[in-house]
């Protein structure tokens, strides 16, 4: 086994500027980390408006904000130069969208299709299960040599000086921050076969059965080395709890979430209990004020007996964190779409990167210090002096945890 520093802290220097480059080469690939939106779209405008073959995006959320008509303007260029472009969305996740954007894109003769509407649930009639059952992914794939994978949405999440400068309200929340990869590298045709995987089920065709050990989730062996994973139910995937697990098992030293939702469940908060007590240090790094409710109660519902067992809790000031990071042991880094709930663990179709590399894994943690120093210690004793109702919301949210 490799060996790990007693104290990760001393090993790291001072805090990085949020808006560093990172530029890193891992397995043969390179990958370059944003951690704003405003970067990440204008990168992929460029990659798209370079195209020569194909363009194919998969994404939760494609709004026709600013940055979706960026995104949207330059696959309608890219199709009408014959390029093969072809976009999965998200139905509920882009219910804000209109559909004469989608409809433009069809127009401009972009492969365009919805991922479990309303209609294709009643038609099927199975409502809840379909609907309830999304398509959490991020992906782009821009011919074959660079594609981009992480949690960041076609959307406009902004920084605080660009929504003052719009004139809209400045919100405690404004300006997300999260962690989205580009990666140039001859594993983008792993991001291409899982774009064309999902595109195909998507579309009901028929998708080859993946290995057994793939299934599994069994991690990789080389000393560095980047391995994908299509998270979702049944047996034709791998399971996000078993990646999260098995990583958890082997932790021996630390590790760091930095996590929009953190309400683990199941056997992977039996697996977190069991690392803290053969003393593993855990820190969990999670939004002050979340976009969803309900899953902020949930979690802070955990707060007390996370505190107990030993846990550091932050919650990140002023910023909405969206990030889905994992460090453990300062060597594995898992990286995605996924987010430590029942939704990404059971439900939704994820995507997930472990990624086995000590220089990346340093650059992660750099980025969760970053985000610790700006957040506010969890104590036992500001929890425990919360309201009655602020208790009784944690306790009802909780009790929701399983379909939140």
């Amino acid at each position: 086994m490799d060996s790990v520093p007693e104290n990760l802290q001393e090993r790291r220097g001072e805090l990085p500027d949020a808006d560093a480059p990172r530029d890193l080469a891992v397995a043969g690939n390179r990958l370059h980390i944003f951690v704003e939106s405003p970067p990440l779209i204008a990168a992929m405008v460029r990659d798209i408006a370079a195209a020569r073959r194909r363009v194919w995006l998969e994404s939760y959320i494609f709004s026709a904000d600013a940055a979706g008509q960026m995104i949207a303007a330059a696959l309608r260029q890219r199709a009408a130069a014959g390029v093969d472009v072809r976009v999965l969305y998200d139905a509920v996740g882009s219910q804000d969208t209109p559909t004469a954007f989608f409809a433009a894109l069809q127009k401009a003769g972009i492969q365009v299709h919805a991922f479990h509407t309303v209609w294709e649930s009643l038609w099927s009639f199975q409502p809840l299960s379909i609907l309830n059952r999304r398509n959490h992914r991020k992906l782009l794939v821009v011919d074959e040599g660079v594609g981009y994978f992480g949690g960041m949405n076609i959307i406009n999440a902004g920084t605080a000086q660009a929504r003052v400068a719009a004139g809209a309200p400045a919100v405690p929340s404004t300006g997300w921050r999260d962690v989205h990869i580009r990666l140039e590298g001859p594993q983008q045709a792993d991001l291409a076969d899982s774009f064309d995987r999902s595109w195909r089920r998507a579309r009901g065709q028929k998708v080859q059965r993946r290995p057994r050990s793939y299934r599994r989730g069994v991690l990789p062996a080389a000393a560095e080395a980047i391995r994908f994973f299509d998270s979702g139910p049944g047996a034709r995937f791998s399971r996000a709890s078993r990646i999260f697990g098995t990583l958890i098992r082997r932790t021996r030293r630390e590790m760091i979430w930095s996590m929009a939702y953190f309400v683990p469940v199941g056997r992977v908060l039996r697996a977190l209990l069991q690392a803290r007590r053969r003393g593993v240090r855990l820190r969990v790094i999670v939004p002050g004020q979340s976009d969803v409710k309900l899953v902020q109660y949930a979690s802070a519902y955990l707060y007390a007996l996370l505190l107990r067992r030993g846990f550091k809790l932050y919650e990140r000031d002023r910023r909405m964190l969206h990030s889905k990071v994992l460090v453990a042991d300062a060597r594995w880094t898992v990286v995605g779409s996924c987010n430590m709930d029942a939704r990404s663990l059971r439900i939704n179709l994820e995507f997930l990167a472990v990624i086995r590399s000590r220089r990346f894994a340093r650059a992660m943690l750099d980025i969760c210090d970053y985000e610790q120093a700006h957040s506010t210690p969890v104590t036992l004793a500001t929890w425990e002096q919360s309201s009655w109702w602020e208790r009784l919301q944690r306790r009802a949210a909780w009790t929701l945890r399983w379909w939140l």
